[in-house]
């Protein structure tokens, strides 16, 4: 299964894309950044985020798409931006079929480390450790895709809550079973950072 991870942003929008194989192995396919700059109309921005992503979507076709979900902040701005390309990245997935699932950092970081509080270095390092990387991805916001991604692999059903995420749990083992054997008949995925 391949799963593209997003942390959102409206300057820098990082992407980070996985395959979760027999067993949850996990496997490191590709991270970037895709960046608008500031000095743009915000129109523009969101178009120049909106357009990466496809890209990514396009290059990549993940089975699912698993986004950071956007939690208060104090800076008004930076969570409306925040928000905005988070809702971009929710229209590219459904406009193509993809299931979409939302994880908190604090999801993120549970799954990871084990420790919902954990440091930004601590996150880094482990992403690192699971995916077999040699050097800690960079900037953060790549870290944070990679992290999203990871986080679905190893908590399919999101955020939903009590027999909601059973249901959805049921589901979520279906499409595993789908997409594992869709991605063994098609290898044509290119790999690099």
């Amino acid at each position: 299964m391949i799963i593209l991870g997003v942390d959102p942003g409206l300057t820098r929008c990082g992407v980070g894309v996985i395959e979760a194989g027999a067993y949850r192995r996990l496997s490191f396919i590709h991270v970037d950044v895709v960046r608008s700059d500031p000095k743009m109309s915000q129109d523009l921005r969101l178009l120049a985020i909106y357009n990466g992503l496809v890209e990514k979507i396009e290059r990549f076709a993940p089975d699912a798409v698993s986004i950071e979900r956007v939690f208060a902040q104090e800076n008004r701005n930076t969570v409306l931006g925040t928000a905005q390309a988070a809702g971009l990245a929710m229209l590219a997935a459904a406009q193509r079929g993809i299931p979409v699932a939302l994880h908190t950092p604090t999801e993120s970081k549970m799954a990871i480390t084990g420790n919902g509080k954990a440091e930004k270095i601590q996150m880094e390092r482990m992403v690192a450790r699971i995916l077999g990387l040699n050097t800690l991805p960079k900037p953060a916001d790549a870290a944070d895709a990679l992290a999203i991604a990871i986080c679905h692999a190893l908590r399919p059903a999101g955020a939903l809550q009590g027999g909601e995420r059973e249901q959805h749990l049921t589901d979520a083992q279906r499409q595993w079973a789908l997409a594992s054997q869709n991605a063994a008949r098609q290898r044509g995925v290119r790999r690099g950072m």
